[in-house]
């Protein structure tokens, strides 16, 4: 058990860090059944994220597999696995593609940010601030190229595509798509977004 845990709920007197998520057991610390099975580290602080809704367990699932079908056999796409992105910040992306070597290492329980391409985060009511906001401002100030952040629309996918303004350090929206989604970078990818749902 991680010794950050002696002092729950509390955080510890150092604060939460990345490598502690390594050494949480999947059980509360009152025997609760995977209590810790679903948590981000953001900013210091453990964000536990809510049960998925049909739709974002859909998006994810059909997201990875169009992505990895497209990438180039030097990418791989994966979901919800941690990219720490610093000491005290370590968020669960639902989809990234990152080098395939990286993806390879079935020990590996996140990856970093010069092996992350493309994060996309697929908006619940519960993360709304964090996927519009906080996570993608984090992404960008980690140098991570892409972001996709994907909105319910009455059922239908809406997929909004940024790209890192290296002299910022900030994101420029550069689409939003509603039927396809046609984008050259970080690889040609095209998905027919009507597609996603079934």
């Amino acid at each position: 058990m991680s010794a950050a845990l002696e002092y729950w709920p509390s955080p510890p007197p150092w604060g939460w860090v990345a490598d502690d998520l390594d050494h949480l057991p999947l059980e509360g610390p009152n025997g609760e059944p995977d209590f810790f099975k679903h948590v981000e580290l953001i900013d210091g602080a453990l964000v536990f994220m809510s049960p998925q809704k049909r739709f974002h367990q859909r998006m994810i699932r059909r997201l990875t597999e169009k992505l990895d079908d497209q990438a180039p056999e030097y990418l791989s796409a994966v979901d919800q696995m941690d990219v720490k992105l610093g000491h005290r910040t370590r968020p669960c992306p639902d989809v990234a593609v990152v080098d395939a070597k990286a993806a390879e290492d079935d020990d590996r329980t996140f990856y970093t940010p010069d092996e992350v391409h493309l994060v996309v985060e697929v908006v619940s009511p519960e993360s709304e601030d964090r996927d519009r906001k906080t996570k993608p401002s984090r992404y960008a100030e980690a140098g991570i190229a892409h972001f996709w952040r994907v909105e319910n629309n009455g059922g239908s996918p809406v997929v909004y595509v940024y790209e890192l303004d290296p002299a910022t350090r900030a994101y420029a929206l550069t689409g939003i798509h509603h039927d396809r989604l046609t984008v050259p970078v970080p690889f040609p990818i095209t998905i027919e977004l009507g597609d996603l749902p079934e």
